[in-house]
């Protein structure tokens, strides 16, 4: 009897420090990491006609370091009401508040707001900071309310604008994401309208069953992105320096880790700045590196090469007697530069970028071969967490003419997103996996926890030998040819190629004298750490890739060798 006494004495402590452990860590939750909430909440709570103050989480970029830095968070001010039953001198007040408010009032329509008598609440200045909202609170103007307000903040300005997205209100008075991961993560990100209004006790000891962890906690957080603030930065820069050299009509580019996916920077020029959207052309919104397609030009030949390779219908030491041009089916395809070379290696068709020479290997290849190589790669979306991403034109190859195949092989004819081209020429880098780029690595949910997300959808292309013999070929072009051998780094391998297209004419046919330029390369050459993907689209003045973007791809490719210690590879056993 003892023994059964004391164990139920047992039971009830173990149940009683149980639940007092609970409340502690529930009122931490309540006092500690929501107490500013509460407080502004108090704020505004006798507000009468006043709305409720907005609350949403938050996004961060990830510093190599691990570091979380604010890309989208929230920025606390006033707002600025007027009661006009009670407000005795308008013209007195719109001084007043005039003077501090951070833009213009009309003055016209601030009289007539102030006429309204039958109303009581009519806000008519927003985001005051907290000096000016004090002092002009201060001023005790009769009619006259100031009242805590938050708003959604972008830290870094234009900073990945187009990836970040923006937060509006739609065709109701909802505000909500409306563009790139705000958008994509908006469920995560919002916040229930009645969080803060819940009775203190029943805050307490709400979910005491679902052991500290809400129903709401289960899904709403803050976001962390793979996106490193200080790449984004110097992709951003020089992006930026290219479309304005050339006056290019957009330029854009991508660096992702080609072993998981996590992209590091996702930069378009022109962008925008998402705390400034009254002057911003709504065209520039979108993401183009994930909404539009384009024909990228001979950065499609690795592509090709590896297909080919992996089919068994080639090997490295293959030769083929290159014409320097063709006809097919009386169409007529040409190098470069019109000359032919011989009989050469399957190496000199990446290294010297021939036309010719890619129109012959997708020939050995076969048109169901090729259908089925590139549908894999490019016939699907790539389930990047951006909103509305484009779906490839690959129309071409669902014919029986034998042109549409070669013109394909270079990069012609057919055309795809920029996250799908970095993810099929990743699968080189990667060994022939292609993997799901993403931009997103964990939420910090509201309860504490962590929550990482799985993008482990990798899908085998090609073998780990095809993928390895075409990198030997894009890692000469580096050490013998580009820059004629200069560019090559005596202690890091780098694998490259250059990409130039004819732009459509729109009358069915291709332009002579306007182009798409395209950049992609990956570094160390046989264990990469970073792959790059570079485009310029009609620059002014200039024809070849090579012209445009080999530089901005080599000040990346040292930027990130110095940035990141990337230790060097060059003598080790390959």
């Amino acid at each position: 009897m003892r023994a059964q006494f004391r164990n139920r004495i047992r039971l009830v402590l173990a149940c009683v420090v149980f639940v007092a452990l609970l409340i502690v860590v529930r009122l931490y939750f309540v006092q500690i990491v929501h107490e500013q909430d509460y407080s502004q909440k108090a704020d505004r709570q006798f507000a009468s006609g006043g709305s409720g103050l907005f609350d949403r989480g938050s996004i961060y970029f990830t510093r190599k370091d691990g570091a979380l830095i604010s890309a989208a968070t929230l920025q606390t001010g006033f707002l600025v009401a007027l009661n006009p039953q009670t407000l005795t001198n308008p013209e007195a007040a719109y001084l007043a508040i005039s003077s501090v408010a951070s833009s213009s009032i009309d003055h016209n329509t601030f009289l007539a707001a102030a006429a309204k008598k039958s109303q009581i609440y009519i806000e008519v200045a927003h985001r005051l900071s907290g000096t000016d909202g004090q002092t002009l609170s201060a001023m005790n103007i009769p009619g006259v309310q100031v009242l805590r307000e938050r708003w959604r903040y972008y830290p870094g300005a234009t900073l990945a604008s187009q990836s970040i997205g923006i937060v509006s209100y739609g065709s109701g008075d909802t505000l909500a994401g409306r563009t790139g991961l705000e958008a994509m993560y908006d469920t995560t990100l919002t916040r229930s309208g009645d969080a803060l209004y819940k009775n203190f006790f029943a805050e307490i000891f709400s979910n005491v069953g679902n052991l500290l962890v809400s129903v709401n906690d289960a899904r709403e957080g803050d976001v962390v992105t793979t996106i490193e603030p200080e790449v984004q930065t110097r992709l951003e820069n020089d992006l930026a320096k290219v479309n304005q050299r050339y006056s290019s009509k957009e330029s854009g580019g991508i660096i992702m880790d080609p072993a998981t996916g996590a992209i590091l920077a996702l930069a378009s020029y022109p962008a925008y700045d998402g705390n400034n959207l009254q002057s911003v052309d709504p065209t520039v919104l979108g993401n183009p590196l994930v909404e539009h397609v384009h024909e990228f030009g001979s950065i499609m030949k690795p592509i090709t090469m590896t297909s080919a390779l992996d089919a068994g219908v080639i090997t490295p030491e293959t030769t083929y007697t290159d014409t320097g041009c063709i006809t097919v089916n009386k169409a007529t395809i040409c190098n470069w530069d019109m000359k032919a070379r011989g009989v050469i290696p399957m190496r000199q068709i990446i290294m010297q970028s021939l036309n010719v020479g890619a129109s012959w290997v997708a020939t050995q290849l076969g048109q169901e071969k090729f259908h089925d190589y590139f549908t894999k790669l490019f016939g699907q979306r790539t389930g990047i967490d951006i909103p509305n991403e484009g779906v490839a034109l690959l129309d071409n190859i669902n014919k029986s003419q034998q042109i549409n195949y070669d013109t394909a092989a270079f990069g012609q004819g057919i055309a795809v997103t920029p996250i799908q081209m970095i993810r099929a020429l990743g699968a080189i880098a990667n060994g022939g996996v292609m993997v799901q780029p993403h931009l997103v690595s964990a939420i910090h949910l509201d309860s504490g926890i962590t929550r990482s997300l799985d993008w482990n959808q990798n899908i085998q292309v090609f073998s780990v030998t095809a993928a390895r013999e075409t990198t030997d070929m894009m890692t000469a072009l580096v050490d013998e040819k580009l820059e004629n051998g200069k560019a090559k780094i005596p202690t890091t391998s780098v694998a490259a190629k250059t990409g130039t297209a004819q732009l459509v004419d729109g009358h069915g046919g291709y332009d002579k004298n306007r182009f798409f330029h395209s950049f992609t390369g990956f570094f160390p050459s046989y264990n990469p750490r970073f792959i790059i993907l570079l485009y310029t689209n009609d620059p002014q003045g200039v024809q070849y890739a090579s012209e445009t973007l080999d530089a901005t791809f080599l000040d990346l490719v040292h930027f990130l060798i110095d940035y990141y210690a990337v230790p060097p590879d060059r003598g080790i056993t390959q």
